[in-house]
């Protein structure tokens, strides 16, 4: 019996290859193959578009730094000032969970949940060690765990007594 060496599919004629061995930005089911640049067609009017675009590029900057400045003491004047906070961190990571829901951050990456964004908040605490373990879930079966390193075990009881409170406060199950 004869086997043939390499891969019996060939791409078609004039097909490009696609894939992180051609393309290495190429990331399945995030980011489609690289479309081939099409020259951009010429405006009909060559005198108007020249002018205007440099003048208008500073406003909507000037606009958003205007516009996200008051945005953030808004969202904190809607806080309830007497609701349960809580709050762990360590050199890397950090969980907080309020009012607004629940933030993970891990050195420069950072997410966050509204609470009907959530089914269900997991915590673990090993039996050796001091890395507690908080683990968010998502109602399309989507999971984010975080370690937060402890500066004692008796810590871990404290940190689960001050998330039940919090959970307790604002998290429904349905």
């Amino acid at each position: 019996m004869e086997q043939r060496i390499g891969s019996s599919s060939k791409p078609v004629e004039g097909e490009p290859v696609t894939g992180a061995g051609f393309d290495p930005a190429f990331i399945p089911g995030i980011t489609g193959p690289a479309a081939k640049s099409q020259p951009e067609p010429e405006p009909e009017s060559e005198s108007e578009p020249t002018a205007p675009e440099p003048a208008e590029e500073p406003e909507p900057k000037a606009e958003t730094q205007t516009a996200e400045a008051p945005a953030e003491p808004e969202e904190e004047k809607e806080a309830p000032e007497d609701g349960p906070v809580f709050e762990a961190s360590d050199r890397r990571a950090k969980f907080v969970a309020d009012h607004r829901g629940v933030r993970l951050s891990l050195d420069e990456e950072k997410c966050e949940f509204r609470w009907n964004e959530i089914a269900a908040v997991e915590t673990e605490s090993p039996r050796f060690g001091k890395r507690f373990t908080i683990t968010v879930h998502t109602p399309d079966r989507r999971w984010y765990p975080i370690e937060i390193e402890a500066t004692a075990r008796a810590r871990f009881k404290e940190w689960e007594d001050e998330l039940d409170a919090v959970l307790d406060a604002y998290f429904e199950e349905a």
